[in-house]
């Protein structure tokens, strides 16, 4: 399933989502112009969780690997969930408030997948765990929006309107399957994927959003079509 799009726009000019977006776009574009010094730039930036401690040198990986992805499908596919999900938590927020609970979320989630997979040595990269967050956020506070979705039935494609809870609910379910595929501590990797950081990123969007939100505004119902 791919989303394209949910049924509730934004009151306020999400300057800050877009800037998140811009800024892992430019990211990558710096990955790109390492060339040969890439694989060498992801080992000390990357969040390695067999490398992690709590040193100032440590922790660093904690916030650079949130910005960096592996290819133009990982940052295009992370980004479209953001630009679809964060806009509206950004507006529920506020600027500010949203972009501190991106980046906790990117932190929570960094911090979930260095306690569940402590063996691994493979360094891990990308905003899907802030995202999740960003996501946890967005099935809390708006549980009756819907989410425009690029459906594959057999050979063809077809565009149907699913609720959110739903697919958010499918996508965090998933997460918790592949995880558990992979095993916890025993530094394996499915696929290369971070299956803990989405599910603790998720969970923790889901647990710290209500503290942030402004307690003078209320979650907005999706518009009737």
């Amino acid at each position: 399933m791919i989303p394209l799009r949910d049924t509730i726009p934004s009151r306020r000019f999400p300057f800050v989502n877009l800037a998140l977006i811009g800024l892992n776009c430019l990211c990558f574009l710096f990955e790109l112009s390492l060339g040969d010094d890439l694989p060498s730039f992801i080992a000390i930036f990357g969040l390695v969780p067999a490398r992690f401690d709590v040193s100032t040198t440590g922790v660093v990986p904690l916030f650079s690997s949130m910005f960096l992805h592996s290819s133009w499908l990982h940052l295009l596919g992370n980004m479209l969930f953001l630009y679809i999900f964060g806009d509206n938590v950004e507006d529920r927020l506020g600027h500010a408030r949203y972009l501190f609970f991106y980046v906790l979320c990117g932190v929570a989630a960094g911090l979930a997948q260095v306690y569940a997979m402590a063996g691994a040595t493979i360094p891990m990269i990308g905003a899907s765990g802030a995202i999740a967050g960003v996501s946890g956020a967005y099935f809390l506070f708006f549980p009756t929006a819907r989410v425009v979705t690029l459906v594959p039935i057999f050979f063809f494609f077809q565009i149907i309107e699913i609720p959110a809870v739903v697919f958010l609910l499918l996508w965090f379910l998933m997460q918790i399957l592949y995880g558990l595929a992979t095993g916890v501590g025993e530094g394996r990797a499915m696929g290369g994927v971070a299956w803990w950081a989405h599910v603790g990123g998720f969970l923790f969007g889901m647990l710290s959003a209500p503290l942030l939100a402004p307690r003078n505004r209320t979650p907005r119902a999706a518009p009737r079509w």
